[in-house]
C-alpha cells in the first residue's frame, strides 16, 4: 500500500516567474526533497509587435518558439497563464515564487498580501523600469488563482546586512529619511553563489573574503565575510556601479547635468539614455551582448573599446 503523504509529496510543483521591463522568464519546479526543473522559457519584447514565448519542456525534450502580440505585460501573463494551463495541471502547483527586484528593508521572502502589495506600490518611484510590472504579473496571476499563495522573493534582502557607512550616499541627509540609500540588487544571484560556494569549496570557504561578480546584460559585483554581505556596486539603483550592457554604471553627475542641458532631455528621455542606450551599447554603438564584441574586436574599434572598457 503506498503511503498518502509520499503521493502529495512527488505531486508538488512550484511556479518561479522573473517579471523584466520588457520579458518574463518563467519555470516550473518539482519539489520533493530537491528540486526539479520540469518546464522553463521566457516571454519577449512584451509591447512590441513580434512577442514570442520560446520555451523547453525537460520532460518531454521538446523545445519551441510561439509568436503572438502582447500588448503590455498583463496581456503578456494572460497569455502565459493560458499556456501553462495546457502544459500544467495548474491543481499541482502548490505556490508561486517572484522575483521582485526592490525591497526596501525586507530581509527575507514573505508571502504576497494585498498589505505587502500595497507597499510595493507606494515605492515604485525607486525603480519604475521594474517593479510596475513586476506587480502586474503578481495581479494578473492573484485574479487568475485567488486561492494560490504567491512569495515575494526580494533582490534586494542579499545586502540588507551592509554596515550603515556602507548603504549611505554622500547627499543632504534629508535624502536618507525618504528611503535614499544604496540598497544593492542581484541578491538572489549572490545567495545562489554563495550556496554553490559552499557545495563546492566548503562551509568554511564560503565563511572566507570573497569577492562576487554578477556579470550579464546587468552587471555587479559584492563584497562578502563571514557569509554576509558587506558592500556592493550598486546602488540606490541597478543602473549604478560596473558598466553593464545599456547602463553606464557609476557615472559623474556633471556628465548627467550637461547632457540633460545640452540636449534639452525631459527626465523620461533621460532614463531611458541611462537604461537603454549606455554601456557597451553606447561604446560599441553595435551591440550590448558581449559576444558580439568580441566577435568584432579585432575589425572594429569601438567594439574593441567597448570590451576594454568593461
Amino acid at each position: 500500500m503506498t503511503n498518502k503523504s509520499s503521493i502529495e509529496v512527488t505531486l508538488i510543483k512550484i511556479l518561479t516567474i522573473n517579471g523584466g521591463s520588457s520579458s518574463i522568464k518563467f519555470a516550473v519546479y518539482q519539489a520533493n526533497e530537491s528540486f526539479k526543473r520540469l518546464l522553463y522559457g521566457n516571454i519577449d519584447r512584451i509591447g512590441l509587435p513580434d512577442s514570442k514565448l520560446t520555451f523547453t519542456n525537460e520532460k518531454e525534450n521538446k523545445k519551441d518558439t510561439l509568436k503572438f502580440k502582447a500588448s503590455d505585460h498583463r496581456s503578456a501573463a494572460n497569455f502565459l497563464i493560458d499556456w501553462l494551463e495546457k502544459q500544467v495541471d495548474f491543481s499541482l502547483i502548490t505556490g508561486i515564487g517572484h522575483r521582485v527586484v526592490h525591497g526596501m528593508h525586507h530581509t527575507s521572502p514573505e508571502i504576497i498580501t494585498p498589505e505587502l502589495l500595497d507597499e510595493l506600490h507606494r515605492i515604485t518611484p525607486y525603480d519604475p523600469d521594474h517593479l510596475p510590472a513586476e506587480l502586474e504579473l503578481i495581479e494578473v496571476f492573484r485574479q487568475r488563482y485567488p486561492e494560490l499563495p504567491q512569495v515575494a522573493c526580494f533582490d534586494t534582502a542579499f545586502h540588507q546586512t551592509m554596515p550603515r557607512v556602507a548603504k549611505l550616499l554622500p547627499i543632504p541627509r534629508r535624502f536618507d529619511e525618504k528611503g535614499l540609500q544604496r540598497y544593492g540588487f542581484h541578491g538572489l544571484s549572490y545567495s545562489y553563489l554563495m550556496e554553490e560556494l559552499a557545495h563546492i569549496a566548503g562551509p568554511e570557504a564560503a565563511q572566507g573574503r570573497i569577492i562576487l561578480a554578477h556579470l550579464g546584460s546587468g552587471a555587479s559585483m559584492a563584497a562578502v565575510k563571514d557569509g554576509k554581505s558587506i558592500d556592493t556596486s550598486m546602488g540606490f539603483t541597478p543602473a549604478s556601479g560596473i558598466m553593464m550592457g545599456t547602463r553606464p554604471g557609476d557615472l559623474d553627475p556633471g556628465v548627467a547635468w550637461y547632457i540633460i542641458k545640452s540636449e534639452q532631455l525631459t527626465s523620461k528621455q533621460f532614463n531611458n539614455l541611462i537604461n537603454r542606450e549606455s554601456g557597451l551599447l553606447g561604446i560599441s554603438e553595435t551591440s550590448s551582448d558581449m559576444h558580439d564584441l568580441l566577435a568584432l574586436e579585432t575589425k572594429d574599434i569601438r567594439a574593441a573599446e567597448a570590451v576594454s572598457l568593461f
